[in-house]
């Protein structure tokens, strides 16, 4: 595809530049390049001192990587912002029913309107949970809903992560860097603010502790510890949170509770955000090798006195194959047409999709049903004969494994380079916190910007970075 073939968020096709970005382009226009220059290296040099770094999993050096910060900002107007807030709360409250439906009587099973075998042979489906509602009745108490755009008002939903969706803690500090470094600039544009998502945090789960919890809930961040990619953010959201960083270790069960160790002894915990997969949580339930996780939790859990968060069991809703049933899931717990869109998807298991995506296989994207971070994928035009051979017998041998989309003409947003700006191709995730009496969604996000020109690939596992993100007041 040619540049002009892409919707550039910033400029205009005549070169003029967009109501969102006018503040900021009168402000850019005014600074020296040195100026611009050495901010660009500060800012590196900032995150280097925060120690915000994350794992390459899979790589024999298992180095620690910055992600690089990149520091134009995206913007995206107020009135943009409340339409999508719209389509992310619709689609947040689906997913939170479709959780409970698929625990308890199936409805949507027995509608015809999801097939039973997507779950069914799903590693993320877990039978302990069948049967049992959480405290306050909510399943996806953090969703993270990543959206592409594609034209002026044409924003997808490309994923939902209602696991333990990550990258909160860059979205907090992409602002607080851009902040330090250009106090003027916020006082020209007028932002919403992200920095309170912490304390938002907190309170939403508190809302959501058990009937047991006595006076102000107890919250604690449960962590596999400093060896995992994601370490950062969980440390530093325990501290922006003022709740407790506790790892498997530090915690047993005491008196029917899960209880913390103090240096006054063992504390019971009301509520517990997880960091922890479903598979090392319980060693008495799941993996019988674990030693990240609590040994009896489950049965605490279901007994109703602790709130875990996210849910056991909410990874189906993270399935890609699941994903291509939204519009459906949507429709059927809202009784309304989905206000985000779908990316189209061609399930791989259904023979004449298969058929399709093996003929056309060099223009099209395909991921793995259970993959995230960016691998195991195939962009089909970035790729070469053999990649696409090689993949074309994947596909055949483990047609179920594989969902395949278009390759979409991504929105850019210019970086910041030595020669100037140059547009780069983004993402966006909003971070929603779900509570039994509200959805709360901060305004604004975490950018994941392809580093590379040209690149589809916006995940820092494969070279991309972030930007700070503004929703602009009214």
């Amino acid at each position: 595809m040619a540049a002009g073939e892409f919707f550039d968020e910033m400029h205009k096709s005549d070169g003029g530049v967009r109501d969102a970005y006018i503040g900021y382009q009168a402000w850019y226009g005014e600074q020296e390049k040195s100026f611009l220059k050495r901010k660009h290296r500060d800012a590196e040099t900032a995150f280097r001192r925060t120690g915000i770094t994350f794992n390459v999993y899979g790589e024999d050096e298992a180095e620690e990587r910055l992600i690089p910060f990149d520091m134009v900002p995206r913007i995206i107007t107020a009135h943009e912002w409340r339409k999508l807030t719209k389509g992310i709360e619709q689609r947040v409250s689906a997913l939170n029913a479709f959780m409970h439906d698929l625990y308890h009587r199936q409805e949507i099973i027995r509608a015809g309107r999801v097939p039973e075998h997507l779950f069914r042979n799903n590693a993320a489906w877990l039978p302990h949970m069948v049967g049992f509602t959480p405290p306050g009745g909510i399943y996806t108490h953090i969703v993270g809903i990543d959206l592409v755009r594609t034209g002026p008002d044409e924003f997808y939903v490309l994923e939902d992560n209602a696991r333990t969706p990550s990258g909160v803690s860059y979205m907090l500090e992409n602002r607080e860097t851009m902040m330090a470094m250009f106090p003027e600039l916020f006082m020209r544009v007028p932002v919403e603010s992200v920095s309170n998502y912490p304390r938002r945090l907190a309170k939403s789960l508190a809302a959501c502790a058990p009937a047991c919890a006595e006076g102000k809930p107890v919250v604690a961040v449960l962590t596999p510890g400093i060896f995992n990619s994601a370490y950062f953010e969980h440390a530093f959201l325990a501290e922006q949170m003022g709740a407790e960083l506790v790892e498997g270790r530090d915690l047993r069960i005491v008196d029917g509770r899960v209880a913390m160790r103090t240096t006054w002894g063992y504390k019971p915990i009301d509520v517990i955000y997880r960091r922890v997969d479903d598979e090392f949580l319980d060693p008495l339930s799941f993996n019988p090798d674990s030693v990240l996780g609590v040994p009896g939790i489950m049965d605490v859990y279901r007994a109703g006195r602790v709130t875990i968060a996210n849910a056991p069991g909410t990874g189906v809703a993270d399935d890609k194959a699941i994903y291509s049933f939204m519009p459906e899931i949507v429709e059927f717990y809202t009784g309304e047409k989905p206000l985000l869109p779908n990316v189209q998807t061609w399930r791989c298991s259904d023979p004449d999709s298969l058929a399709y995506v093996l003929d056309n296989l060099a223009e099209l994207v395909v991921k793995e049903v259970h993959g995230s971070g960016g691998y195991g994928m195939l962009i089909g035009p970035a790729a070469s004969k053999k990649e696409l051979s090689d993949f074309a017998a994947k596909l055949r041998a483990d047609p179920e494994g594989y969902i395949a989309q278009p390759t979409l003409a991504l929105s850019t947003c210019p970086i910041f380079t030595n020669r100037g700006l140059a547009p780069r191709h983004l993402d966006l995730r909003p971070f929603v916190l779900v509570s039994p009496d509200k959805v709360d969604i901060t305004p604004g996000g975490l950018t994941r910007v392809a580093m590379k020109p040209g690149s589809l690939v916006v995940n820092s596992s494969q070279g991309g970075g972030t930007k700070d993100t503004w929703v602009l007041k009214d």
